[in-house]
């Protein structure tokens, strides 16, 4: 009898691992396993949870569950802990053992959920793979409240077979993901070099950015955000089948102090389920319909002059998995960074070149037409001169003054051009340049300076034209002929203020003048150029803000 047994243990091990053997998909090969087990052994039900965190679990595997357990698509099976996985998750489950009672079952009956065909015990078998616990086995039969230590040694030699054959297809299943990712890499740096060619700005180069992140990898969510002032904003989203909100937005002081950590930080970090459900509730006013996910966060560096930001997706696939994902995103956000930090390099070249074309076609203009149209005006005077020494009206006299005339107003109009080309006065300060600019246009203006600091040629010559725009736009759409131009400075920016007390209602205005627009828009590129930004705050009847904020380089010490 001793033999027959053993040559039955044998052929059931013998049996599993070749149904093991026979698949490289996880659910699959599970399935199959616990109908092969169940008729080797004369059990009549079994399931086997999979869980490698704390509380989180999902049941991967049943054959022959009672009614009771089936009951609205086997919702008994998904939610709640029991017993076994209780001393799973605190380290008590080692070997096989018989559970007096299932949990579930009692349930059923306490609850009348159904038929349980009289099973009320089971065994639990720890599933692992060396060190690493990857979850339990459950097997049961109708009036069976005990298993023997032979059936139970069975029970665990067939556990570590499934528990090894679990960590080769996890890591077969990873190794598949970390190459197709790796592909779709190529594809997305590809793209991504594309749009940065096309000389965007940068706060449109990261919105297209989590854009490509969405087009070529299967992360259900992602989202860039940054931090102003302390509040952390979006400043790209991309999530399925639902727009997010690119807005500031709250989080608890803890989670913040976590995301401060990441930040300083250089691999990437898994987010718990709550802080992953505190991002995407701030981030998404309906939740993304997604199978379980994991989060993922690394951080993000040359975030529009914010400093260090960070970089977020949801990853579909099981913690297993994490690694192959978190190691891709990296990759993903080196690459923006470094695409963001090129393309905003290349527009500071651009506006550099634009400002010294502006400065030889100004020099130009003054030693060729504007010393023309002097001469023209003086040679103009002198023949009216002429003219006037004659005793008898010239029928040339008047066409002369309206030489004269005509050549003056050309000549204001040309310095005037020079003047906007090579603004003259900066030498003095930019508020005192702004200040004059305003006189011109008709404006009284009251200025305001704090800190002390030395602005570098393309930051002020930046913070002159966008000056020069919003004080236009005062003359010509606020109805005041007052304005306040503040210059505040620190160590790490310059912020430029240009405020009237009007009748408001600018950014109404840019939804239907396209003039009007378009100024705005110039103004967000020059600050966007320097890595700023510019914000507007306008109400209606009572005027209207423009303030520019610029960083500053990093004085060295």
């Amino acid at each position: 009898m001793p033999e027959e047994t053993g040559i039955h243990e044998l052929l059931t091990l013998k049996t599993i691992a070749e149904t093991l053997n026979s698949s490289n998909e996880l659910r699959p090969m599970l399935d199959t396993v616990m109908g092969k087990l169940l008729e080797l052994t004369g059990n009549t039900a079994g399931w086997i949870f999979l869980s490698e965190e704390y509380m989180e679990y999902e049941c991967a595997a049943d054959r022959g569950l009672p009614p009771a357990l089936q009951r609205d698509n086997k919702q008994p099976m998904q939610c709640g802990s029991c017993w076994c996985l209780s001393r799973l998750w605190d380290g008590r489950l080692e070997h096989a053992v018989n559970i007096l009672s299932c949990k579930r079952l009692s349930n059923a009956r306490q609850y009348n959920w159904g038929d349980t065909l009289g099973i009320t015990h089971h065994a639990t078998v720890p599933l692992h793979s060396g060190e690493r616990y990857l979850g339990l086995m459950n097997v049961a039969a109708p009036g069976k409240a005990h298993y023997a230590d032979s059936e139970l040694a069975l029970l665990q030699s067939v556990a570590l077979q499934i528990g090894s054959a679990i960590e080769r297809m996890q890591l077969y299943s990873t190794e598949q993901r970390r190459a197709n990712l790796y592909a779709k890499l190529g594809e997305f740096s590809a793209a991504l070099n594309l749009t940065a060619n096309q000389c965007i700005s940068p706060s449109i180069l990261i919105e297209k950015s989590a854009a490509l992140i969405g087009d070529y990898f299967d992360w259900p969510f992602a989202a860039i955000i940054g931090q102003h002032e302390g509040q952390f904003e979006v400043h790209a989203a991309y999530a399925a089948n639902i727009t997010p909100e690119i807005a500031p937005f709250e989080l608890s002081d803890s989670f913040k102090v976590r995301l401060g950590d990441i930040t300083k930080g250089q691999r990437f970090a898994t987010l718990t389920p709550d802080e992953e459900q505190e991002i995407t509730k701030s981030c998404c006013s309906e939740q993304p319909v997604a199978e379980r996910v994991v989060m993922l966060a690394v951080p993000f560096r040359q975030i529009a002059a914010q400093g260090a930001g960070i970089l977020l997706i949801t990853s579909p696939k099981a913690l297993a998995s994490a690694t192959a994902d978190g190691e891709v995103l990296e990759a993903v956000a080196e690459h923006i960074s470094a695409t963001l930090e090129s393309a905003q390099l290349g527009e500071k070249r651009r506006e550099i070149a634009r400002l010294d074309e502006r400065n030889r076609l100004a020099r130009d203009l003054h030693d060729s037409v504007n010393q023309i149209l002097f001469s023209l005006s003086m040679t103009a005077k002198g023949v009216e001169s002429m003219l006037k020494q004659e005793h008898i009206s010239h029928p040339a006299t008047e066409a002369v003054r309206d030489i004269q005339a005509l050549s003056q107003s050309a000549l204001k109009e040309m310095r005037a051009l020079i003047m906007q080309l090579r603004p003259a006065g900066l030498e003095a300060g930019l508020l005192t340049a702004l200040q004059a600019h305003g006189q011109q246009l008709g404006l009284l203006i009251q200025t305001q300076r704090s800190g002390v600091h030395e602005l570098p040629r393309n930051v002020e010559e930046g913070l002159w034209r966008i000056g020069q725009e919003a004080l236009y736009n005062v003359r010509k759409h606020s109805g005041t002929s007052k304005a306040e131009v503040s210059l505040h400075l620190n160590a790490a920016e310059v912020v430029l203020s240009v405020a009237d007390q009007g009748k408001g209602g600018a950014k109404r205005r840019s939804n239907t003048d396209t003039n009007e627009s378009l100024g705005l828009h110039i103004m967000k590129e020059r600050a966007e150029a320097l890595s700023g930004r510019i914000h507007i705050h306008s109400v209606e009847n009572q005027g209207t803000t423009v303030e520019a904020t610029i960083p500053l380089p990093i004085q060295s010490t």
